[in-house]
């Protein structure tokens, strides 16, 4: 911890650096929480310092959350409204399921947070406009939950490699046959793929949420920089 600490401090004394990002999940023996409060909210690229956050529940201007940014900019793209939809998000992570929840709720979406304890989780979920799926189980999203023409957003990834379990989800796709020979798996969102057909929207995994995600820390790294030079 104290050799991480010293390095956050240095990068934080550093006026050559404008982004700031720790890898998680950390190690269990390191605490993620204090770990994040080391970094100063102005170089907070990942946009999850306390400060960051508290922001974002004022709607005030601020670094957001990369994933959740890229969840609303897919959103954007379809041309779906988000005012005045519902939305359901599965998965309360203070990385993706909460600060969307904020961010669509800023939007003027009415917003519902599922996790393990939802009574009737398929039943909620049904009900969404936009469907946000971000809790990391394998497939676990099937049509019970979609309700027809849903905009339905995969943010999870999971390993699979189960090669029937690959052909049930995929049938006989190339590409997941390749992954299974090359790297003895194949990533798979939380939500089945076979759900296609009921949703208006279905985002993949890979390339789906993942790619929004990178672009995001790179708009906020900009972001940060203008912000410290008062070019914003």
């Amino acid at each position: 911890m104290d050799a991480l600490h010293d390095r956050i401090r240095a990068l934080n004394d550093d006026e050559a650096v404008d982004g700031i990002l720790v890898q998680l999940p950390l190690p269990p023996k390191l605490r993620t929480n204090e770990v994040i409060g080391w970094i100063r909210p102005d170089k907070d690229v990942d946009g999850i310092h306390p400060e960051s956050l508290g922001l974002l529940l004022q709607n005030q201007p601020g670094l957001r959350p990369c994933t959740p940014m890229g969840v609303l900019e897919l959103i954007k793209e379809t041309g779906v409204a988000i005012e005045g939809r519902d939305a359901v998000i599965i998965g309360r992570s203070l990385i993706v399921g909460k600060p969307l929840a904020a961010l669509l709720t800023n939007a003027n979406a009415t917003v519902t947070i599922c996790h393990s304890k939802t009574r009737d989780l398929a039943g909620t979920a049904a009900r969404a406009d936009i469907l946000v799926a971000a809790m990391g189980k394998a497939a676990f999203v099937t049509r019970e939950f979609v309700k027809p023409g849903a905009l339905v957003i995969d943010v999870g990834t999971s390993a699979v490699s189960e090669p029937e379990t690959v052909r049930t989800l995929f049938g006989d796709d190339p590409l997941r046959a390749k992954d299974l020979a090359d790297k003895g798996y194949t990533l798979v969102g939380d939500v089945d793929p076979r759900v296609i057909d009921k949703a208006g929207w279905l985002t993949p995994v890979p390339k789906g949420v993942g790619p929004l995600t990178i672009a995001m820390l790179m708009k906020n790294t900009l972001e940060a920089f203008k912000l410290r030079r008062k070019l914003a």
